[in-house]
């Protein structure tokens, strides 16, 4: 099963990777932001972006953990440590931001708010993607149809199954309906909402402009 799981998560980063390249036509010199890069890499698809981009002197990787084994596997992409809420750059200070699968951890809906206007201030572009809440298998906590319920209970059989790492504020699953309020509330009026999809279910979405 783990086997199966993880070779579904390496073909949908795959996927996104390809619709990152298709979507944004990043060029030789432009400037690229990664929001979210991981110091651990637990599965073969972490660290996408550095892992494949031909350009990596053009990534700026930002993050909330030190970065030792990232800057031993990926030498020539910058990185810059953060406290997780404000970006330390300036307007548009790059071409295109990329951020897989980060919007979901960044905290409740203010701070998902706060992530997507940043994202916005700092770049001229972005390519944004997270797990669709209403996709049956939950990829995080390993569970099936528990995290339709109201978060609060959810939480709450997450604790009972001894996964309380991902409760609280560490994980806030969106469905195409809080993305769409979200961008609303961010003041962005012109983007797109692509749905990846497993089988006949969304898995999750890719958000860009």
């Amino acid at each position: 099963m783990n086997k199966l799981l993880l070779k579904i998560s390496l073909k949908s980063r795959k996927k996104k990777y390809e619709q990152f390249m298709e979507i944004m036509k990043p060029k030789k010199d432009s400037s690229i932001l990664d929001v979210g890069f991981s110091e651990s890499e637990y599965m073969e698809g972490a660290n996408y972006l550095e892992k494949y981009y031909p350009y990596p002197e053009q990534i700026t990787a930002l993050g909330i953990n030190k970065p030792v084994k990232f800057l031993e596997r990926y030498p020539k992409v910058k990185t810059i440590v953060y406290d997780g809420r404000v970006f330390p750059f300036d307007d548009k200070s790059f071409d295109i931001c990329w951020s897989n699968a980060v919007l979901e951890h960044v905290g409740n809906r203010k701070f998902q708010l706060q992530f997507i206007q940043e994202i916005e201030r700092c770049s001229k572009s972005a390519f944004i993607t997270t797990p669709n809440r209403f996709f049956p298998y939950e990829t995080h906590t390993h569970v099936i149809l528990l995290h339709y319920l109201p978060k609060r209970w959810f939480d709450s059989i997450l604790v009972k199954l001894h996964k309380e790492w991902h409760t609280g504020e560490c994980l806030n699953l969106l469905s195409l309906r809080d993305i769409k309020k979200l961008m609303r509330e961010a003041g962005i009026e012109k983007y797109q909402i692509l749905r990846n999809r497993f089988l006949f279910f969304t898995l999750n979405f890719t958000i860009c402009w």
